[in-house]
């Protein structure tokens, strides 16, 4: 039987994702088959793996899902009912906010990975360039997360005095800068270098200081603090 037509209750009891998760973990079930638990049921004829993979295949697996809005969601075929909706994009809000606590709860700098995590899910999925900004106070902890500027595939229009000024109004003492390449490589180009420096400078001129620059592509993200281009 064809995964997308398969039922849960065609599976014997023990490998129904439910009861699989109860007695093995969640690390045990595959991204299908946690989404098809959030899912429960699919539209007649299809089953809910089968809704489940045309979710993930659609929007390229969790990070895109995340990004997904209530409209993107009611154009899929089984999610017309706005219950079912709800359910799915609170369950993704609720893995966003749970990063995003962690953040603001720790030091930035003793969570790399989280911070990681955090980026993938803002940036990750995005079909155009975003370079934002994480502004820390004095502790290193999250005060805010703020997509500044919007630009094509091609490049993105950096104005330092907006993060100046932004990182001011905060009182923020640190910053993490991110982007996304849509292209999918995370390698740094010689302007994502120069950039980094440009800002370097001048928000040392007021006390803010650059502490890593992260390029974010869908399942990957390179820190240029790791890689000693800082």
């Amino acid at each position: 039987m064809s995964e997308h037509l398969l039922r849960v209750v065609d599976l014997p009891p023990e490998l129904r994702p439910r009861e699989k998760l109860l007695t093995q973990g969640s690390a045990a079930l595959s991204d299908l088959e946690l989404l098809a638990i959030v899912l429960r049921t699919g539209p007649s004829g299809q089953g809910v793996f089968g809704l489940a993979q045309d979710l993930l295949t659609r929007f390229q697996g969790f990070a895109g899902l995340m990004q997904a809005s209530a409209t993107d969601l009611r154009t899929c075929k089984g999610l017309g009912g706005t219950a079912k909706r709800a359910q799915l994009l609170a369950v993704l809000e609720i893995a966003r906010r749970a990063i995003s606590q962690q953040l603001r709860e720790a030091a930035v700098l003793q969570s790399p990975t989280a911070v990681k995590q955090y980026l993938q899910l803002e940036l990750a999925a995005l079909p155009h360039e975003v370079f934002a900004v994480l502004f820390l106070n004095a502790q290193h902890r999250l005060l805010s997360y703020q997509p500044m500027f919007r630009g094509s595939l091609a490049q993105t229009s950096v104005y330092p005095r907006e993060i100046a000024k932004t990182a001011l109004a905060l009182n923020a003492a640190n910053v993490v800068l991110a982007h996304n390449h849509p292209s999918g490589h995370v390698q740094p180009s010689a302007a994502d270098l120069h950039l980094t420096a440009s800002l370097k400078s001048t928000l040392a001129l007021i006390d803010v200081t650059v502490l890593d620059h992260i390029i974010v592509a869908q399942g990957r993200c390179l820190s240029m603090a790791e890689e000693g281009l800082l």
